[in-house]
């Protein structure tokens, strides 16, 4: 173990860590935390979302599409989601909505072009995620969930710059 910690840390030292991208900011996690860790985290843009909710009551699972192509969802893919395909040269720039007892029970998400997504329940407390820089975007979302719903959610957030040149 001792071993290990020295070369990460010799790594570090180098400077061969990734670094930050450009006007990175994170949004801190709201709702309990229990369960297990998630991240969404995926290369390329977000250009479509998924969202499943537990009949009438909390967010149960959640799927991004970065580049036409979707991911694994997190958590629970019960029943019919609600999804909001974006449009060229569309991102997200808000994420906002409600967690009480122990679960996320109402998720929206706001487009650049004034487009919304809203599934779920208005119940419990409220929060709202949005970038800190001008021009950046939502990159992935973070948190934990339990088998059974989501249980807390944070979002990253960064000026999307593609690699292709």
């Amino acid at each position: 173990m001792l071993h290990l910690i020295l070369v990460l840390s010799g790594v570090c030292t180098v400077g061969m860590t990734m670094p930050l991208p450009d006007f990175y900011s994170y949004s801190l996690a709201v709702g309990d935390g229990s369960g297990y860790e998630f991240s969404t985290a995926h290369d390329g843009r977000i250009n479509g979302i998924r969202v499943w909710e537990y009949s009438s009551a909390y967010i149960t699972g959640i799927q991004l599409m970065y580049d036409g192509n979707w991911t694994t969802p997190v958590c629970l893919n019960y029943g019919t989601p609600q999804e909001m395909t974006l449009l060229d040269n569309e991102s997200i720039i808000q994420v906002s909505g409600k967690y009480y007892s122990g679960y996320i029970y109402e998720l929206m998400f706001v487009t650049s072009h004034g487009r919304s997504l809203k599934v779920g329940q208005p119940n419990g407390g409220s929060f709202n995620f949005y970038p800190t820089h001008d021009g950046s975007e939502l990159r992935f979302l973070s948190g934990r969930q339990n088998g059974n719903g989501i249980t807390s959610i944070g979002a990253h957030w960064a000026v999307y710059h593609n690699s292709v040149a």
